[in-house]
């Protein structure tokens, strides 16, 4: 009982399991950034995680960071995880049109750079396996 009871809270002090791998706005075309989030696991291994945010009420991309970076001082607010780091590897836009089922990635960030569009199209896939998902280095 004991054991199952620390197995459990090893467990919930790991951050990737908690962050979801997609948080986008559900249509819109919007500013989006790719993070790599890095956290200890339940045996204090370092595991990294790629994930993708968007949202149209950002107008900048350093305002998603920031949202994002709240959201995790939350959860280590609240001790379901020990650590976290983050690092924005870039950025760009996302025409997201939910009725065609069609996710356009392309442009870069002028603080961050041009995020590997093919890394976020790979992850958005995952989310939206239904949907045709692609990218483009054209366009701002």
């Amino acid at each position: 009982m004991l054991r199952t009871f620390l197995q459990l809270r090893k467990m919930s002090s790991t951050l990737i399991p908690q962050v979801k791998d997609v948080d986008i706005d559900p249509s819109g075309v919007f500013k989006y950034i790719l993070i790599k989030v890095t956290s200890p696991n339940s045996d204090g291994q370092l595991e990294d995680k790629l994930i993708v945010r968007g949202y149209a009420e950002c107008p900048y991309h350093s305002d998603i960071n920031d949202k994002v970076t709240g959201e995790l001082q939350q959860l280590k607010a609240s001790k379901a995880i020990r650590d976290w780091r983050s690092k924005v590897l870039g950025g760009g836009r996302i025409n997201h049109d939910a009725e065609a089922k069609d996710i356009k990635v392309y442009g870069y960030s002028q603080g961050y750079g041009k995020a590997d569009h093919q890394l976020t199209v790979d992850i958005l896939k995952k989310q939206y396996p239904d949907y045709n998902v692609g990218f483009s280095d054209e366009g701002y």
